[in-house]
């Protein structure tokens, strides 16, 4: 067949496939609209937006006609999907996904509607769906997950409001603290609190001494209630009642026992995250271990490592469940190596640096405890004090489900160990990236610039006070329209 022939055959097929594609969409069209009983016709109402973010559901009432659907979309920066009780639901969407739920085999009346993730339902995903007779209420938010073009001059005023008041009551809860002596954080309790609520997690847990010197360390695993914020107390799963879980500090080479007593609904068992122990002790149960049922007591027996190393433990059984609800603690051995004496990018760290305070940062996203910082959010999130010149060793440690930068302000961060091993070329950072299972240790200095540098003669003694914010900066576990949240704390230099 000559040139001319193929380009005449291919043009000829061209021109079939657009024909094809005209009557796809003309029959498309005939579906949506068709005719009622009487001979009129009738367009099929669009869906209705709903939008899923940590952690809400707007609107949070949500109307629909009969025969209708939702477009549910998640702005949040978490996985989340959308539940009808007793209806369907979505599949579980990623950050940005969405899907429409059609909701056409429900009958008129009111549904609960909820993110049946565990925890998040508790943390305030949850709503209420009425399904009407007739046309969809297109009742939408537009303000969720971003959005600004529903918001009148007026919501962003109340909006700014909002943020300036959350920002200043923490504010001035931490100043007061401090005015009442409130200091610096002592055996793992903070001395300032800036919001109390009931319960303070990392306590130091003291070890019972056995006659051949072996430390014996007790926990009780249990769902407990645990304020996480102010005005919201939730069942948590503890050991010892905290989150996080007890601080437990060995030495290398120190015989250990740990005894755990389930008092959970569920068996479970004690994974030492990190640490170097035998394979009976690893905590994986049913493959190291029998799982360790309701009722009972187990007790794990090794040596600790002939090194420092700084690890977590918690459950590996129901793990998905029990940990992001709360059951996670730092175990330590020893203390970490630091770079005394050494020069980093022109920044000398002190031949004989004094750790003013090592500070774990327990990091989660998930659960009923949701986005916190040593299992609380903001407000009740307890400021670190510094005194100018101190130096602080910050261990970070991720028990969530996703990566969280780490943001600093003004004061840079030295990064000297990764999951516990020192680092030969230690760096500096302004922001750390940390991902679920990973362990960063940095060490923090407070300069004299680091102070209220606004300052001025005549002014509050408290005024001082150098109070640089501290969050993780993915900025949907710091902010919302109702101002911060969540993963924000701050860092006060004292004078």
């Amino acid at each position: 067949m000559a040139p001319n022939d193929d380009r005449s055959m291919f043009s000829l097929f061209a021109s079939l496939l657009s024909v094809a594609a005209f009557l796809l969409a003309a029959i498309g069209i005939v579906v949506v609209v068709n005719k009622d009983e009487g001979g009129a016709a009738t367009t099929k109402a669009p869906p209705v937006s709903v939008t899923i973010s940590e952690f809400k559901i707007a609107p949070a009432s949500i109307s629909v006609g009969t025969g209708g659907s939702l477009l549910v979309t998640n702005g949040g920066s978490q996985v989340h999907n959308l539940e009808i009780v007793g209806g369907p639901k979505t599949r579980d969407l990623a950050p940005g996904a969405s899907q429409e739920l059609d909701v056409s085999s429900l009958a008129p009346g009111t549904y609960d509607v909820l993110c049946n993730i565990p925890g998040h339902a508790d943390a305030g995903m949850k709503g209420t769906l009425t399904v009407s007779a007739g046309a969809a209420a297109a009742t939408t938010d537009t303000a969720a997950a971003g959005g600004h073009s529903g918001h009148s001059a007026a919501d962003w005023a109340k909006l700014d409001q909002q943020m300036i008041d959350s920002a200043n009551g923490y504010v001035n809860a931490i100043l007061e603290s401090a005015a009442a002596g409130g200091g610096m954080t002592t055996n793992g309790v903070p001395g300032l609190r800036a919001v109390p609520t009931e319960g303070v997690g990392n306590q130091k847990l003291e070890p019972e001494i056995l006659p051949d010197g072996t430390k014996r360390f007790n926990l009780t695993a249990a769902i407990t209630q645990w304020q996480v914020e102010p005005e919201r107390t939730v069942e948590a799963w503890t050991y010892n009642g905290m989150v996080p879980s007890p601080w437990i500090r060995v030495e290398p080479g120190d015989r250990v026992q740990v005894v755990l007593k389930n008092d959970l609904p569920v068996n479970t068992d004690i994974h030492f995250h990190g640490i170097t122990t035998p394979f009976p002790s690893d905590g994986v149960s049913p493959i190291t271990q029998p799982p360790i049922k309701p009722g009972e007591t187990y007790t794990y027996t090794f040596t600790a490592p002939d090194r420092p190393e700084l690890g977590m433990y918690h459950p590996h059984n129901h793990g998905q469940v029990a940990v992001v609800n709360g059951m996670f603690g730092m175990f330590q051995v020893g203390d970490l190596p630091l770079p005394r004496g050494r020069t980093i990018n022109g920044v000398t760290v002190p031949a004989n640096l004094q750790v003013a305070q090592e500070i774990p940062m327990v990091l989660n996203d998930a659960g009923v405890i949701g986005l916190t910082l040593n299992g609380k959010g903001f407000p009740a999130t307890d400021p670190i004090v510094s005194k100018v010149g101190d130096w602080h060793l910050v261990h970070y440690q991720n028990e969530g489900l996703q990566i969280h930068p780490m943001h600093l302000h003004h004061m840079p961060q030295l990064v000297v160990a990764k999951d516990g091993f020192p680092l030969e070329q230690p760096y500096w950072v302004d922001t750390l990236n940390v991902a679920p299972g990973e362990r960063y240790s940095v060490l923090v200095q407070s300069r004299p610039e680091d102070l209220n540098v606004e300052y001025q003669p005549g002014q509050p003694a408290a005024a001082q006070y150098g109070i640089w914010a501290y969050h993780c900066h993915i900025l949907t576990h710091a902010e919302s329209d109702a101002g911060l949240h969540g993963m924000v704390t701050a860092w006060i230099v004292t004078p």
